[in-house]
């Protein structure tokens, strides 16, 4: 096991570090997909109201970052993260990113790249750059306060 200076582990010096949040705490990689997919579905059928998304494929992602705009902006979840058990929250206090930061947010997932970019705490670039984390919406297992 891994220990500081202080002679504590590794692990529980990184705890109360914000800047290192307790990765064995924070949502799986899985669990952040299936929101995405779930999300993805509900902008597939939600472009089929002014657009084939077969023919014009980007429609359901100007929908999918409106969806993040709104929903992670003003709500702190998108509907697949609220049926996943999840949240994106302010990386500094936990608090709701704001529209601006869930359009960034929105923006950087689109492009694929970012997302699979992830440093140790599971933050994605997209994560990193909007100034955001994932976390669970529950407050037992939360590693932020819920507010």
């Amino acid at each position: 096991m891994a220990t500081q200076r202080n002679g504590q582990p590794a692990s529980a010096a990184r705890q109360g570090d914000p800047a290192q949040p307790p990765v064995d705490r924070l949502p799986t990689v899985s669990r952040r997909f299936g929101a995405l997919m779930i999300d993805w579905v509900l902008c597939l059928f939600a472009s089929m109201a002014f657009a084939d998304p077969a023919r014009d494929g980007w429609a359901p992602v100007v929908v999918l970052i409106a969806l993040y705009a709104v929903f992670a902006g003003f709500f702190a979840q998108t509907p697949g993260m609220r049926l996943c058990g999840l949240r994106c929250v302010s990386f500094s206090d936990g608090g709701r990113i704001g529209p601006l930061r869930g359009l960034l947010r929105g923006v950087l997932l689109c492009l694929v790249v970012p997302p699979l970019l992830m440093d140790g705490a599971r933050r994605g670039l997209h994560d990193r750059l909007a100034r955001s984390i994932i976390d669970y919406s529950d407050p037992a297992k939360a590693v932020l306060p819920v507010r």
